[in-house]
């Protein structure tokens, strides 16, 4: 191993026991035994949820929340003793009950099922995105830094293998300082041309939000389902999911959901936070749908031994124009980091260090990051002894903050200067209103 190398590992093991001991001495609140079962509520418990569900299912289920009886009646067979609710901020009407929660509800209301439970002490487990906003994400991220708990955010990919290997090539120089990378993946969910739909397939048809009711599923609350969203009929074309993902009012489309997946990788290896620019180019914004084809352009600073780096974002039928030597026609999806000693392309699951001729007779460091005990096993480890997550909030609210500012610089069209410690963009007042929305009736975040 090479001297960059050990150095890169020290720095990586000191932080980590930082990470650790921030978390012993924090006083909030004392974790079980390790051998003791955990008890936890869950909220959402279909689709997404109930492989969550599945997946702490080790542990003591305390509480079952859903909107869809279906869904709730469905996980209460197995679970016969937790509490059921409807309403999930009726399950913090009962904190003494349990000691962590597991939130997996629609993305538009991942915050309000999240911060109470901050508030409370309770270490917690959230699917991906974070949010539904920049607002959000910082509210959830600084709650989580005060409550001092377990946290770590539903980016499963991120425990696996080879990100940690992509990530130990890029921090020790396998290619040189990075300067630039590019992330595409071909999923093109949302407002899609007629070329987009008979490629791709689309999910609803409608290109406007319908004035028209259909019939209430017999299963559903839907009051409850469109919780802080603003008010319309029940139709079809937004439920069951994930039909509304593509709807701003619910969800952000593709570049907030699979953008933490896969900006996860750059996130992690360049250590990434905030941007100083970002600018959008697709076709004209819609007001209610987000958009299939995109693609997005981030300017980060240069920060410790890190230069300035360029990080764009593609999805659909949008893809990177690369150098000839770095192929991806095989890459559907993939992370491409462009150094000046080579260039590293990954998936979820590979990677190739380019040109290949160049690194034939490379090897790789030691491994230094070590092995998962697995995305959710990490986070129970955590809420039971204080050890440290790789997902937790602290980096998960970043990196929610930036997939979501990719969208607020196509919904404004313009190139967006950021400025991240007021969390505005200072040329641009007209997107205040896409990085904090207005709240229905009867709902905030307090």
């Amino acid at each position: 191993m090479n001297p960059s190398q050990n150095s890169t590992r020290r720095a990586f093991m000191q932080s980590t026991s930082a990470i650790a001991a921030a978390l012993y001495v924090s006083g909030l609140p004392a974790a079980p035994a390790t051998q003791e079962k955990l008890r936890i509520a869950v909220i959402g418990c279909g689709g997404r949820g109930g492989s969550n569900l599945q997946s702490v299912s080790s542990e003591h289920i305390a509480a079952l929340c859903d909107v869809n009886a279906n869904n709730l009646n469905k996980a209460a067979e197995q679970h016969t003793k937790a509490r059921r609710n409807t309403d999930f901020r009726r399950v913090f009407d009962h904190p003494q009950e349990f000691d962590a929660v597991v939130v997996s509800t629609c993305e538009h209301t991942h915050a309000f099922a999240t911060l109470p439970a901050l508030q409370l002490g309770k270490h917690v487990y959230c699917e991906k995105p974070l949010t539904h906003s920049i607002y959000e994400a910082r509210r959830i991220r600084e709650a989580a830094a005060t409550a001092g708990v377990a946290t770590q955010m539903g980016t499963q990919i991120h425990a696996e293998n080879n990100y940690r290997r992509v990530v130990e090539l890029i921090q020790t120089g396998a290619i040189g300082k990075v300067s630039e990378c590019h992330v595409w993946v071909g999923r093109a969910w949302g407002l899609q041309s007629q070329e987009e739909s008979k490629a791709h397939g689309d999910i609803v048809s409608v290109q406007d939000r319908p004035a028209n009711a259909d019939p209430i599923p017999p299963e559903l609350d839907w009051d409850l389902w469109v919780g802080p969203a603003p008010a319309r009929p029940y139709n079809n074309v937004y439920f069951p999911g994930p039909k509304w993902y593509r709807w701003w009012d619910f969800g952000n489309g593709t570049m907030s959901d699979l953008g933490s997946h896969w900006v996860d990788l750059p996130f992690w290896a360049l250590k990434l936070k905030a941007p100083k620019t970002i600018e959008a180019f697709g076709g004209p914004a819609h007001k209610e749908l987000a958009p299939a084809s995109m693609h997005a352009r981030y300017e980060y600073a240069a920060e410790g031994d890190q230069p300035e780096v360029a990080l764009t974002w593609y999805q659909g039928t949008h893809r990177p124009e690369i150098p000839a030597s770095a192929s991806i026609a095989d890459w559907e999806s993939g992370v491409l980091f462009i150094g000046d000693k080579g260039m590293l392309v990954s998936d979820y699951g590979r990677y190739k260090l380019l040109p290949e001729e160049n690194f034939k007779d490379f090897k790789p460091p030691e491994p230094f990051i070590p092995a998962s005990l697995g995305h959710h096993q990490e986070w129970i480890h955590a809420c039971k002894t204080g050890d440290p997550t790789t997902c937790n909030f602290e980096y998960a609210g970043w990196l929610t903050e930036a997939n979501h500012l990719g969208n607020v610089a196509y919904r404004v069209g313009k190139k967006l200067e950021w400025n991240a410690a007021e969390m505005r963009a200072t040329n641009a007042p007209e997107a205040d209103q896409y990085i904090q929305r207005a709240y229905r009736k009867g709902w905030s975040l307090t």
